[in-house]
C-alpha cells in the first residue's frame, strides 16, 4: 500500500520534462516492485506438498513485466490527470500488467507436476484485476479529498489480490516425476530473502522519495504563500487565461477594476467578462481579436474607458504555453495628472494664460488661415512702473497685479484672439479677423492702454502702471509666426523710446540699428557652440630685457559675416545679455591650456568683465581652469578695470583676496582713465598698474600725459607696484617710458595679437636667441 501510495505521489502529477520522467520511474518501480512482492509473498504461502523451486529467470521477467506495463498505465493516467477516462485506462493497463506478472510469475514456479487451468478463472482473475486497478486510479484522479490515497490503495491491493487468488484456484497441478528442476531454481527459501531484500531496498527508496517529496511540497507551499501576498498586493489586476480564453487565475485587485465577484469569474471566459462592461463594438469581435493577437504571439496594450468613468490600460502578454495573461490598471488619476501636465506646459502658471508655446501654436494657426484680404495682428504689450510695484508693495502684490492683468487682457479681446503671458511683465496677443483694419487693431491698442491704466486695488494698496504696445500685421509685415512677433517687439522699443503709454506698429526702415544689435546678439549666442571664438595673444615685454614675460589675452571672433570682430564690438553687448559669462569662463580655460605649453618663466594675462564679478562661482571657474590646464597659478595674471571697484565694493575686495590666496597675480588695467581714486590701490595691494594707451600714445607731444605717466611710474615704485604701458608703438615712445622707470611694455612696435600657433613659434625664436 505504500508503494502505490508512492505511486500516487503529486509530484508525478505536476513535474515536467526530465523531472517527470524520473518520478514516473521510481512511481512504476515501486508500484510494481510491491506488485510482484504481494505476487510472491502470496506464493510462497502456497505448497503443493511435492517440493517446489522458481526460475530466476523467468523470476526476473516477471518483475520486468510488473514495472514496465505498471509504468505504461501511470503514464497513460497521468497524461491529463483531470480527465477520469484516461485514468480508467491507465489503471486496466496496469491491471492487465498485474495479470501478466501473475501468470509470468506461474510459470516460474517449478515442481515435479503438470499445470492444467481453467479459462473461465483465468479470464475471471484477468476481469477481476484490471476492473478493480482501473477504478483504483479513478479514485486516485479524483480532487484532493481525505482518504482517496488509501481507499485507492485498497483498490489496488483488492485488484492484486483477487486476481491472484482467482488465479490460484484455475491452476490444477497433475504430478509428473519427470519433470525437474533447471540448475537456476530458487529454493523458496532464497526467494523469500530476495523478495525481502529487494523489498527492503525498495520501500526505503520510497521513503527517501516520501521525504524529498514532502519537503518540495512544503517548498510549493512556501511559495504560494508568497505568490498569494504578491497577488493580492498587486496595484494591477491580473488574471490568466487558457487557450480558450477561460479564467484559471486571477487576483482580488483584477474583481475591484472589473466589478464582478470571484463566483462570476470562476470558471466564466474573457467574453463573460467584456459582455458584463458596456464597451463599444461587438464583445465577440473583441474577444476574438484578442484570441489571435495571442496565438500569433503578439503582445496587445489597449486603453478602455470604463461606464462608471474609469480609464483602464489592458496589457495581454501571450504565455508559451498556451493562453496568455492580462493586466489591469487604473490610469484615471495619470491621465487627469498628464492633462494637467500638459496644460502646465502651454500655460503660465501665475495667470493661467497661454505661454510662449502654445503662443507660438495659435500664431502658426492663424496664420496658415490667412488668406487674400484677410490679416492677422500681433501685439506685444510691456507694463510701465510694474518694477516700482514690486520693489515698493512686494511680490505678492505684484504677483496679484498681473492676474488681474491677465483677467482685464482676456475681457478686451474677442473669441478666436488668444492672449498670452510670454513672461516676467511681458503679454502678447493675436488678433484674427476676416478684413481686419488698421482703424480696429488702433481701436484694440487704446482700449488695451486705457484698460491696463486703470487703478488697481489689492489687499488695501492701489497700484498704478501703464501699458506699452508694439504692433505687427501679417501678412504685410511678415508671414513667419517669429519674424512677426520679432517686429512687433521692436515696434514696442520703438514705443518706449517715443515715450510709454502709447503703441508704434512696426514700419520696414524702423530702428535698423536696433535691428543689428538684435540680430548681433542672436549671432553671439550661437557663436560659442559653432566655434567662432578664438584667443589672439599679444605679449609684454620686460623693458630691460625686451625678454617676453607675459602674453595678455585677447578674444576674437571669426564672423560668418563680419570677419575678424574685436571685442570693441561686441563685449558691451554680451556684457548686458549675460553671455559675458560664459564666454569669459571659455577665454579662461582656452588660456590657461595655451600657457601651459609655454616657458615656466611666460605668464598669461586674462582680462576679467565687471559683468563676470557678478557671478558667485568665479572663483571656483577661474580654480577649475587652472586645474584642468595643470598651470600654475603664479603663472596667471587677471586685468580688471576701476569700474569693478565701483559695484558692491566689499564683496568685490573679498573676491579679489580669494583670488590672491589662490596665488594668482591682479592688475589695475587702464589706469588713470577712469576715477583713478588712490584708495583703491590703498584697499588691495595690486601686483601691477597698466598706463592706458591713450596716455601713451601723446607721450611726445603733450607735456601732460607725460606728467601722468611719470606720476604713475614713480607711485608704483614707491607703492612696490610694478608698471606696465600700453600702446606702444614706435621708439621714442619706448625711450621715453625706459627713461621714466616704466618696468614693462605692450604695443604694435613689438608685435600685435597674434594666434596660438604664432605664439608657440615667437617664443621658439626667443628661446634660439636666448641661447645663442
Amino acid at each position: 500500500m505504500f508503494a502505490f501510495w508512492q505511486a500516487a505521489s503529486p509530484s508525478a502529477q505536476v513535474a515536467k520534462g526530465r523531472a517527470r520522467l524520473v518520478w514516473l520511474g521510481l512511481d512504476a518501480a515501486a508500484a510494481g516492485f510491491g506488485i510482484w512482492a504481494t505476487h510472491f509473498i502470496a506464493v510462497l504461502a502456497y505448497d503443493p506438498g511435492i517440493g517446489a523451486g522458481y526460475d530466476v529467470t523467468l523470476t526476473i521477467l516477471s518483475l520486468l513485466i510488473a514495472i514496465a506495463i505498471t509504468g505504461a498505465g501511470l503514464t497513460i493516467a497521468l497524461g491529463d490527470f483531470g480527465r477520469k477516462a484516461a485514468a480508467m485506462i491507465g489503471g486496466a493497463v496496469v491491471g492487465a500488467g498485474v495479470a501478466a506478472m501473475h501468470y509470468t510469475g506461474m510459470l516460474a514456479l517449478e515442481v515435479p507436476a503438470r499445470f492444467t487451468w481453467s479459462p473461465d478463472l483465468v479470464m475471471a482473475s484477468i476481469a477481476v484485476g484490471i476492473v478493480c486497478a482501473a477504478f483504483a486510479l479513478y479514485v486516485a484522479a479524483q480532487p484532493d479529498r481525505r482518504g482517496r490515497t488509501l481507499i485507492a490503495t485498497a483498490l489496488l491491493t483488492l485488484a492484486i489480490v483477487s486476481m491472484h487468488f482467482t488465479a490460484m484456484g484455475a491452476v490444477l497441478l497433475v504430478p509428473n516425476p519427470t519433470r525437474v528442476s533447471s540448475s537456476l531454481s530458487l529454493s523458496p527459501t532464497s526467494l523469500s530473502l530476495v523478495v525481502a531484500g529487494a523489498a527492503a531496498i525498495i520501500l526505503g527508496m520510497c521513503f527517501v522519495a516520501a521525504i524529498g517529496d514532502r519537503r518540495t511540497k512544503d517548498k510549493l507551499r512556501r511559495q504560494k504563500l508568497l505568490l498569494d501576498a504578491a497577488l493580492a498586493n498587486m496595484s494591477q489586476g491580473l488574471c490568466m487565461f487558457d487557450p480558450e480564453g477561460r479564467i484559471v487565475l486571477f487576483n482580488e485587485r483584477y474583481q475591484e477594476l472589473t466589478g464582478m465577484s470571484a463566483a462570476s469569474l470562476h470558471g466564466h471566459s474573457l467574453i463573460d467578462v467584456i459582455r458584463s462592461r458596456v464597451l463599444p463594438g461587438s464583445p465577440e469581435e473583441f474577444v476574438a481579436q484578442v484570441v489571435t493577437a495571442m496565438r500569433e504571439g503578439k503582445t496587445n496594450t489597449r486603453v478602455i474607458d470604463t461606464t462608471d468613468g474609469r480609464t483602464l490600460r489592458v496589457i495581454e502578454q501571450p504565455r508559451q504555453e498556451g493562453g496568455w495573461v492580462s493586466t489591469l490598471e487604473d490610469i484615471t488619476e495619470w491621465q487627469k495628472a498628464q492633462a494637467q501636465i500638459a496644460h502646465m506646459a502651454r500655460h503660465d502658471a501665475l495667470t493661467n494664460l497661454p505661454n510662449r508655446r502654445l503662443f507660438r501654436e495659435r500664431l502658426e494657426d492663424a496664420l496658415r488661415r490667412v488668406t487674400r484680404g484677410t490679416r492677422v495682428a500681433v501685439f506685444c504689450l510691456d507694463l510701465d512702473r510694474f518694477k516700482a510695484v514690486n520693489d515698493t508693495l512686494g511680490h505678492p502684490v505684484g504677483d496679484e497685479v498681473l492676474k488681474e492683468v491677465a483677467r482685464r487682457l482676456g475681457a478686451c479681446v474677442r473669441e478666436g484672439d488668444t492672449v498670452c503671458r510670454l513672461g516676467g511683465d511681458e503679454f502678447a496677443i493675436v488678433q484674427v479677423g476676416g478684413e481686419l483694419q488698421v482703424a480696429e487693431t488702433s481701436a484694440l491698442a487704446n482700449r488695451l492702454i486705457d484698460v491696463i491704466s486703470a487703478p488697481y486695488t489689492i489687499n488695501g494698496h492701489q497700484a498704478i502702471i501703464g501699458a506699452t504696445l508694439g504692433i505687427s500685421i501679417a501678412p504685410d509685415d511678415a508671414a513667419d509666426p517669429d519674424q512677426l512677433l520679432k517686429n512687433a517687439d521692436m515696434a514696442l522699443y520703438r514705443a518706449k523710446g517715443d515715450g510709454r503709454g502709447s503703441y508704434r506698429f512696426f514700419e520696414a526702415g524702423m530702428d535698423a540699428r536696433a535691428q543689428a544689435r538684435r540680430r548681433l546678439e542672436l549671432d553671439l549666442r550661437t557663436a560659442m557652440s559653432r566655434g567662432e571664438f578664438e584667443v589672439h595673444y599679444q605679449p609684454l615685454l620686460d623693458i630691460k630685457t625686451t625678454n617676453i614675460i607675459c602674453f595678455e589675452a585677447l578674444l576674437r571672433w571669426n564672423h560668418p559675416q563680419r570677419g575678424l570682430t574685436l571685442p570693441s564690438e561686441f563685449i558691451s553687448l554680451a556684457e548686458e545679455t549675460g553671455l559675458i559669462i560664459p564666454i569669459g569662463d571659455w577665454v579662461l580655460r582656452t588660456a590657461c591650456a595655451d600657457a601651459a605649453r609655454w616657458p615656466h618663466d611666460v605668464s598669461v594675462a586674462v582680462n576679467i568683465s565687471p559683468a563676470q564679478f557678478k557671478n558667485r562661482n568665479l572663483v571656483g571657474s577661474v580654480a577649475a581652469a587652472l586645474s584642468a590646464a595643470g598651470l600654475a597659478a603664479n603663472r596667471l595674471e587677471l586685468e580688471i578695470t576701476e569700474s569693478v571697484l565701483l559695484q558692491d565694493t566689499e564683496a568685490t575686495l573679498a573676491t579679489l583676496h580669494k583670488f590672491r590666496a589662490l596665488g594668482l597675480r591682479i592688475s589695475m588695467d587702464d589706469f588713470g582713465t577712469g576715477y583713478s581714486s588712490l584708495s583703491y590701490l590703498r584697499s588691495f595691494p595690486f601686483d601691477k598698474i597698466k598706463i592706458d594707451r591713450s596716455f601713451v600714445s601723446e607721450l611726445a607731444v603733450r607735456g601732460d600725459s607725460m606728467a601722468i605717466v611719470r606720476a604713475v611710474t614713480g607711485l608704483g615704485r614707491s607703492l612696490g607696484i610694478s608698471t606696465t604701458a600700453e600702446g606702444v608703438e614706435t621708439s621714442e615712445q619706448l625711450a621715453l617710458l625706459r627713461a621714466e622707470g616704466c618696468n614693462e611694455v605692450q604695443g604694435y612696435l613689438f608685435s600685435p595679437a597674434r594666434s596660438a600657433a604664432e605664439v608657440d613659434k615667437m617664443l621658439a625664436k626667443q628661446r634660439l636667441r636666448v641661447v645663442a
